[in-house]
């Protein structure tokens, strides 16, 4: 049976339709325009980080299809994946997914970082268990701060440079070394374990990834990747 998985986020909703062993298709749109998704399926299984109002919109969107709805939520285990937060079910479900999402594609020792409004940085253990993580501003969350909290700094649209020489330059450039840097000190914790890689999404990926000394492997849709299987996992 076909599945339409749903990853919506702060500003977009990216969705894939599963076909039992693998994603068929895949888009992206704007949270605004959810009601426009024409990709019919029985069943929907969604991630929902954008709130009620994005709840309600997928609500309207099952029903539209007469499709049954499933939600993703944080569980203590699940697909393999035992989670470590302090309190399971406040982990973000879209960090969850994607915990799902990398231990499915890597079954090993690994960083997943999914970097869009926010950037967050998860270590995974080589038996699956999630030992915890880092929530970052996003590299353009990072730039509105400076412009918002500053007198004199402007809402850089600058470039990375090695050797920043103006302003606008100088913040972008200060974004992707700060974050690169958070993802590379915690890529140390799972660094020794065997066939350890990072394993990077969302989009700032590419705007990250050219700057990492650490293994990396790009995955587009690491969260539906997530999905995919928590739907498989719940029949």
């Amino acid at each position: 049976m076909n599945v339409l998985c749903l990853d919506c986020g702060n500003t977009r909703v990216k969705w894939g339709l599963w076909d039992g062993g693998r994603f068929c298709s895949f888009g992206t749109l704007a949270l605004t325009d959810l009601s426009t998704l024409e990709v019919a399926a029985p069943r929907v299984v969604a991630c929902n980080v954008a709130g009620d109002a994005s709840r309600r919109a997928i609500e309207e969107l099952a029903q539209r299809f007469g499709a049954s709805l499933d939600w993703v939520e944080s569980r203590v285990r699940q697909c393999g994946v035992s989670n470590g937060y302090d309190h399971p079910a406040q982990l973000g479900v879209d960090r969850w997914a994607a915990l799902i999402g990398a231990w499915a594609l890597h079954g090993g020792a690994c960083l997943v970082v999914n970097a869009g409004t926010a950037t967050t940085v998860d270590v995974l253990g080589a038996e699956g268990v999630f030992r915890g993580g880092l929530i970052l501003p996003g590299l353009a969350m990072m730039r509105e701060a400076l412009a918002a909290g500053t007198a004199n700094l402007p809402d850089s649209t600058g470039d990375y440079r090695d050797w920043p020489t103006n302003t606008f330059d100088a913040i972008a450039s200060g974004g992707i070394h700060a974050t690169a840097g958070a993802i590379e000190r915690m890529f140390s914790q799972v660094a020794s374990s065997a066939g350890a890689t990072c394993l990077l999404s969302g989009g700032a990926a590419p705007a990250i990834a050219p700057h990492l000394a650490i293994p990396v492997q790009r995955i587009d849709n690491l969260v539906l990747e997530g999905v995919a299987r928590i739907a498989e996992e719940a029949g």
